[in-house]
């Protein structure tokens, strides 16, 4: 499907401020034994994890942000170490990485080495990804509050009086920050029929507490979506929601796009670069082949 947004745009530095600067992407890494996997270089329309890996290595990052799915097909510890690892798992970015667990982290079968409760996923990024019951966590960035939550609502629940959603409402009280992003897989809003209206706490909790901007994966494309509130309608005090599924397994888009989209875009790997500034951010996804599809600023919500 063509794209939303087309346009081509000269690739610029990250951050020109000296603000912090986070990348970010989901839905990553082939399985090894992926027919398009070849030895991972990959094809050309699946598993570019080489390609997005160089981008962030060759960037100035402040924080990496991968989205869930981060290996398919099941999160094994020895797929993680062949195909992850060398590639968005190499020392300058795992050091800085902020991980999501996705739903293919808890799969049990399908891939290499698959264990059980996502042990693949946590035995690799260890504390990074917080309590392996739990796959929660917040921290900050520069001036920003940004909170990880675990969408995968049938292993760690994400309804209303929930631990986790529980946990979500506290932090959100106890961090009062002019600006906040939250991350979790599993989009609430996308392209195509499916929603994930299970995350919904989420966006209540979120949207209560003037949150800026929620990225998601799942989707294996790049939307950007108008600011909204927890029933998807415009709200310019609501949350502007990205999708950057983009990571380097496969790309796709429905043609149905969700009410309110603003920038879609099926056809490339690549990654989100947002730069935090203390009352607002900057955004743009860039392509592997290193071109700006899409790009923007806005302010926090106050």
């Amino acid at each position: 499907m063509a794209a939303v947004i087309v346009s081509l745009i000269p690739l610029q530095p990250a951050s020109a401020t000296g603000d912090p600067v986070i990348a970010a992407a989901g839905d990553i890494a082939c399985d090894p034994i992926d027919s398009g996997f070849h030895g991972g270089i990959g094809t050309s329309s699946r598993c570019h994890e080489m390609y997005t890996g160089a981008e962030l290595v060759g960037g100035a990052f402040n924080a990496v942000l991968p989205l869930g799915d981060e290996q398919y097909e099941c999160g094994g510890a020895s797929a993680f170490e062949q195909s992850y690892d060398p590639t968005w798992g190499v020392e300058a970015v795992k050091s800085i990485s902020y991980p999501v667990v996705g739903n293919h982290e808890y799969d049990t079968s399908g891939g290499t080495d698959c264990g059980t409760n996502a042990s693949g996923y946590f035995g690799y990024f260890g504390s990074a990804a917080g309590d392996p019951t739990k796959g929660y966590y917040s921290y900050d960035v520069g001036t920003w509050h940004l909170i990880a939550l675990n969408s995968n609502c049938g292993h760690v629940a994400c309804k209303a009086g929930s631990a986790q959603e529980i946990w979500l409402a506290n932090d959100l009280a106890t961090h009062p920050n002019t600006c906040t992003l939250a991350y979790f897989h599993h989009p609430l809003f996308s392209a195509g029929p499916t929603t994930h209206s299970a995350v919904k706490p989420f966006w209540n909790d979120l949207y209560a507490a003037h949150a800026d901007v929620v990225l998601n994966g799942h989707k294996h494309n790049y939307e950007r979506l108008t600011k909204l509130d927890p029933s998807g309608a415009p709200d310019a005090n609501g949350i502007r929601e990205i999708i950057a599924g983009t990571g380097g397994e496969n790309h796709s888009i429905s043609s149905q796009l969700y009410p309110g989209t603003e920038a879609s875009d099926g056809g490339h790997f690549g990654i989100l670069e947002l730069t935090l500034h203390p009352a607002g951010y900057d955004w743009q996804f860039v392509s592997d082949t290193g071109s700006v599809i899409d790009s923007g600023s806005d302010a926090c919500v106050i």
